[in-house]
């Protein structure tokens, strides 16, 4: 009788913890973010390797502390400054997922709208006047306004034509991609895998950032990536264009019969979501390197920014912290190597976790069935009261 007691106050518990993370959405993240590293830690056993290299690249991402051949620690700020400029694309494009999945859209598009920002910057960059702060800003802006103007794309035949926007930021992916390659490559001075050296007005580096981070790529666009998440949730959380584009998220008929108007209300979203991707796509082109990238296939940024909005429940704070995480993964692969760890362990525990937020969805159907369940036997039990 006790141990029937005892099983069953442990399903209790496991159903109370069961409820509060299918209920809790920071928790679950948190959960699953712990059990995806555990699992990482477990295949790096299986294949006869330490976990605790991975476990010490990642603790070096993040403090900069190491230690040596001859066992003496170290401390480095560069491997933070690296892990923070690394990290701003991936916290732009996840905002470029967030912002969309708010309003009710599916914006996987994002890699296209990074394409369409970064080559814009491009040719800012390379063409635009050589004025000391003017250039690079002006370049961030012409970004911006063309992650938006492609992302609108999608807005506009979603709203007026009801075509998928999966289906259609899926094809202008490819379409940015190949255009971007015809332009580039048609410019004076380019080869195959770059353009002509940009001027050093363009570049949003610093000396200041670059003497305390002792050389990082750490730029101007890691504070403009925060001013950004700003934006987002200010934008959507204390505005009447956000109420707005929200209502129209989540049900299209009462927006309409409210006077939103809906049309619009589905452009400027997808508008809106696409400037997050343009932005990162300047950044990258104006902080990371000293001369316009050819792009040779898609680089990941927007479908991995899919992951960090999911991670983040598509807010502002909780998709800047998964940015973080996933920049800290994708910065350690390296470091990994050189501790005898395989790097593509991170991309498995990329896609746990994105595997594990998804059955969350399962776990609210279990909480459903159980609740039936619970209902249905009090009904049996309630005693029936018969009319005299």
């Amino acid at each position: 009788m006790e141990k029937k007691k005892s099983w069953l106050n442990n399903f209790k518990n496991v159903n109370s913890a069961i409820r509060f993370l299918s209920t809790s959405s920071q928790a679950a993240s948190v959960f699953v973010v712990i059990l995806g590293f555990l699992c990482g830690a477990l295949l790096i056993r299986i294949v006869g390797r330490n976990p605790a290299g991975m476990y010490k690249s990642f603790f070096q991402v993040l403090t900069g502390i190491f230690w040596n051949n001859k066992g003496q620690m170290r401390w480095e700020i560069r491997y933070i400054g690296e892990w923070l400029n690394v990290s701003v694309p991936y916290i732009l494009c996840g905002l470029t997922m967030a912002f969309a999945a708010r309003t009710g859209l599916f914006n996987i598009g994002g890699e296209g709208q990074y394409l369409a920002g970064m080559t814009t910057a491009t040719l800012l960059a390379l063409y635009a006047p050589q004025i000391t702060i003017i250039h690079w800003v002006i370049a961030i802006i012409g970004a911006i306004i063309m992650g938006a103007v492609w992302g609108g794309i999608v807005g506009f035949l979603k709203a007026k034509f009801e075509v998928s926007e999966v289906v259609a930021t899926i094809m202008l992916n490819y379409i940015a991609l190949y255009v971007a390659r015809i332009i580039l490559l048609g410019l004076p001075g380019s080869n195959t895998y770059q353009t002509a050296t940009f001027p050093h007005t363009a570049s949003i580096r610093i000396k200041l950032l670059d003497v305390l981070t002792n050389n990082s790529k750490l730029n101007l666009g890691f504070f403009i990536a925060i001013i950004a998440v700003f934006l987002f949730w200010f934008l959507m959380e204390k505005t009447n264009l956000g109420f707005g584009l929200r209502s129209t998220g989540f049900n299209k008929d009462a927006a309409r019969c409210s006077g939103i108007p809906v049309v619009q209300s589905i452009v400027l979203s997808m508008a809106i979501s696409g400037a997050f991707a343009g932005l990162a796509g300047g950044i990258v082109a104006l902080g990371s390197f000293d001369y316009g990238r050819i792009p040779t296939t898609l680089e990941g940024y927007g479908f991995t920014g899919i992951a960090v909005a999911l991670v983040g429940n598509n807010t502002a704070g909780g998709t800047m912290i998964a940015g973080l995480l996933f920049g800290m993964l994708a910065r350690a692969q390296g470091i990994m190597q050189d501790n005898g760890i395989p790097k593509e362990i991170t991309f498995i525990i990329q896609g746990l976790i994105v595997v594990f937020i998804a059955l969350r969805a399962g776990l609210k159907l279990y909480l459903q069935w159980q609740l039936k369940k619970e209902v249905s036997h009090k009904s049996a039990k309630r005693p029936v009261e018969v009319k005299k």
